[in-house]
């Protein structure tokens, strides 16, 4: 039987590496509702317009969408696994802020956010964000456009995003606080409760590293419904 940790504010670390986090890591004026805003406004104006940019699209090509969508959960659970949570050469600061921050930040028995200001431990910061599109789908959209059409290439741009900013809303939700309406949705709950496993230290490393669908870690045999 697993130890019962001491429940927060009482466990010193978690307190400690909070405000150690807060100190170092959130301005005087950082306001999460704007770094929520930035999120979700550039995910839109992505989905928007690469949606409207589409034309005379054929049949083959809607399969893009579940084709992304897929690659998408697959690519999810990937760097989840061995970039967040292992040191790669080149994503150091991806490592640090996941493995060395979040995780002090929240424990699966201390999951929940104080206020919004708390939203910078959970949502990528802007830059990462900015690197993400330009290292990753802007090569994938040259490259499908060049191969195959610019409908392909529009799709995968939409769908990506799509899951990114549902990826994003997703995390924020599971460390919002258990009296928000968002843990009374149909089926909310049992997600949550696999992204709490999730942040066990002793598991951390080991299972649930689909933040939104567990389809990957169901497949990959790191689903862990404790």
């Amino acid at each position: 039987m697993h130890a019962k940790v001491k429940p927060f504010p009482n466990d010193r670390a978690v307190d400690n590496a909070r405000q150690q986090f807060r100190a170092e890591n959130i301005a005087p004026g950082y306001r999460g509702e704007w770094h929520l805003a930035f999120t979700c406004t550039l995910a839109l104006a992505v989905i928007i317009g690469s949606g409207m940019a589409l034309h005379a699209v054929h049949a083959l090509e809607w399969l893009t969408v579940p084709i992304t969508w897929l690659y998408a959960n697959f690519a999810e659970w990937a760097g989840h696994r061995f970039v967040m949570h292992r040191p790669v050469k080149g994503l150091g600061l991806v490592y640090r802020r996941h493995a060395l921050q979040h995780h002090r930040f929240f424990t699966h028995d201390h999951m929940e956010i104080d206020n919004t200001r708390d939203f910078k431990a959970v949502l990528f910061p802007p830059v990462l964000v900015s690197f993400f599109v330009c290292a990753f789908f802007a090569p994938i959209f040259a490259m499908l456009a060049w191969a195959l059409s610019l409908n392909v290439a529009l799709l995968f741009l939409l769908t990506g995003m799509a899951y990114f900013v549902n990826y994003e809303l997703f995390h924020l939700a599971y460390h919002l606080k258990e009296d928000h309406w968002v843990h009374r949705l149909p089926g909310f709950h049992r997600l949550a409760r696999l992204h709490t496993t999730h942040h066990d230290q002793r598991l951390m490393a080991h299972k649930n590293f689909n933040i939104s669908y567990p389809l990957t870690d169901w497949l990959m045999r790191t689903w862990d419904r404790r």
